[in-house]
């Protein structure tokens, strides 16, 4: 299970749910970057509807490239508690599959999936999630810290 995979309620910090089909990509490195750029002021977790066996290995590279280590992360399914939990959920083109809960903030980032592409693609996947969650870290009013 991802270390990221199991909610914990923190009181005064947003928490926030990336969610991807396999749990090894886009939703690795969501995660990856909130960790980096907030800390400890976010609570933070990530799953898939259906977790791949390991991370992509291209989605490490690109991370690890620009210091952030994604390596013994091992991808998860997400709970119905983690979604109830979550002030924020951000999926990443699981459709259908991803759940969907009355009164919870969504957003849908729309993002080319890593799995199978060269670390040019994976580098560009990389660098708008990143944009993507600092945008979403200035809306819930937290500022980065790297």
């Amino acid at each position: 299970m991802s270390r990221d995979a199991t909610p914990r309620s923190v009181a005064n910090r947003p928490t926030v749910l990336f969610l991807c089909v396999h749990n090894a990509g886009r939703s690795q490195m969501a995660a990856g970057w909130m960790r980096h750029l907030a800390g400890d002021r976010v609570v933070i977790f990530s799953g898939g509807s259906e977790p791949a066996a390991n991370v992509n290995p291209m989605a490490v590279a690109a991370m690890a490239e620009v210091g952030i280590d994604l390596t013994g992360l091992v991808p998860g399914a997400w709970s119905y508690e983690a979604v109830r939990s979550a002030d924020v959920v951000v999926t990443m083109g699981c459709g259908d599959a991803c759940p969907v809960f009355p009164g919870k903030r969504y957003e849908d980032w729309e993002l080319t999936d890593p799995a199978g592409e060269p670390i040019e693609v994976v580098r560009v996947v990389r660098d708008d999630i990143e944009q993507l969650v600092r945008s979403l870290m200035a809306s819930l009013g937290v500022t980065a810290s790297a």
